[in-house]
């Protein structure tokens, strides 16, 4: 067999695969642009995509209205978002070189909500006398933040002597998990009634508040993310050996996990000021890509981008269908998916997960 050969078998089954994933988020998009309280026919929504405002009749605007201004950036907040979540708990699975690793199981959601949280209630207090309220993206530079000191914070305890413990880590992530809640509760006993509001939006989660300013806000931030994080398959498929071998291999080991850290806080922290505490997208999502197609990160991180839009954007069709006029916070739905997932991977381990 030739050198040459594993490639071009990557290649085959690799552009199946994204090609077929590509295809099922178009679908899971265009249903979530017709469905909704308000139902609209694909055919309208096909032409009101494609001729923008212009139609006859006030019903006809009505349509075009409600697919543009409000189902619209919806759908790209939400693949933003789920494509974010995803491909975090893919880096962080490489870097932890564990598949039960996830950023809402770790604490650095709950790090950058509460992040997001303090620049709410405090920010308001604080600066908006002086500069009036806050811009929105205020609030995915202080999740940022959140999420880069609780991912680093949660590295530093988990690795002893160059090894990263699994169980540390998740010991460590109830800790910062149970902290940022307590301090959440504290930040929601010192708010008003309008910042109540807000902080109850972020523990549960939810697109609705998405517009075409956060979807500005936040792109410019999950974009760069996306598209980085392929260049550090390598990198991530030489530490599942461990960290001596793949730096024989000539791997910059520090750098990929300094560059992956960076890269999950960036996601966390934007995807949790748009759409608050969204948990176990990112355990599901690699890991039933990884027992489909295996763990080369080379597959791996581009499939979780469009599996995780998909999985997002899905359930949150579901939440605004399900109880419609009202509607579900997705968070509640995702976890009622992703709790069951998580424990059925600690059953199916063998031997049980001992700490």
């Amino acid at each position: 067999m030739s050198t040459g050969t594993p490639g071009r078998l990557l290649r085959t089954r690799r552009g199946p695969l994204l090609a077929g994933l590509a295809g099922g988020l178009l679908l899971a998009g265009f249903l979530a642009m017709s469905l909704g309280p308000t139902g609209i026919p694909p055919g309208r929504v096909v032409d009101v995509l494609a001729h923008g405002m212009v139609g006859a009749g006030q019903e006809r605007a009505g349509d075009a209205l409600i697919v543009l201004q409000v189902r619209l950036p919806r759908l790209v907040l939400g693949i933003l978002v789920g494509a974010a979540l995803a491909t975090s708990g893919a880096l962080m699975q490489g870097l932890f070189r564990n598949p039960l690793a996830d950023p809402g199981l770790v604490g650095v959601s709950a790090g950058a909500a509460l992040a997001a949280a303090t620049t709410i209630v405090l920010g308001d207090a604080l600066l908006a006398p002086w500069i009036g309220p806050l811009p929105f993206a205020a609030l995915p530079i202080g999740a940022f933040v959140g999420g880069l000191l609780t991912t680093l914070g949660l590295y530093a305890v988990a690795t002893r002597s160059g090894r990263t413990s699994i169980a540390t880590m998740l010991l460590a992530g109830v800790a910062f998990g149970a902290l940022a809640g307590a301090l959440m509760g504290f930040l929601s006993y010192l708010s008003d009634d309008r910042q109540l509001r807000d902080l109850s939006f972020w523990s549960l989660g939810s697109l609705s508040g998405a517009t075409w300013v956060k979807v500005a806000a936040v792109a410019p931030l999950v974009l760069p993310v996306l598209l980085a994080s392929p260049f550090l398959a390598r990198g991530l498929n030489a530490l599942s050996l461990g960290e001596a071998e793949a730096f024989h291999l000539g791997v910059p080991v520090q750098r990929v996990k300094a560059l992956a850290i960076l890269l999950v806080a960036v996601a966390v922290g934007a995807s949790v000021a748009a759409a608050g505490m969204i948990g176990f997208v990112g355990i599901v999502v690699p890991h039933v890509l990884r027992l489909a197609a295996g763990p080369d990160h080379r597959v791996l991180l581009p499939a979780s981008a469009l599996l995780g839009g998909t999985l997002l954007i899905g359930a949150d069709t579901v939440a605004r269908t399900l109880a419609a006029p009202a509607e579900l916070p997705i968070g509640i739905l995702t976890a009622a998916i992703g709790a069951p997932f998580f424990l059925w991977l600690l059953l199916r381990r063998p031997g049980g997960f001992s700490l």
